[in-house]
């Protein structure tokens, strides 16, 4: 059986530390709105501050963006 994209994503996704002390949420966005968001969280939740950033992002066949933010809990 051929892995799928999604399948990769999954098993990357499984081999993170569940608790390494970051946060991180996930989108799925057309470009500008994955751009303007990913600027939105790093506004509010500056580099120097959070360790924000973003983590992964891909382009899914319709072209949509999906990404993943980190940013760390302990700076809240």
């Amino acid at each position: 059986m051929a892995s799928r994209p999604r399948d990769l994503a999954d098993r990357m996704a499984a081999r993170r530390k569940p608790d390494d002390g970051f946060l991180r949420e996930t989108f799925t966005l057309p470009r500008e709105a994955a751009r303007t968001k990913a600027r939105d969280f790093l506004t509010r939740f500056p580099r120097a501050a959070y360790m924000s950033g973003v983590e992964s992002w891909r382009e899914l066949p319709d072209g949509d963006i999906e990404f993943t933010m980190r940013r760390l809990r302990s700076a809240d």
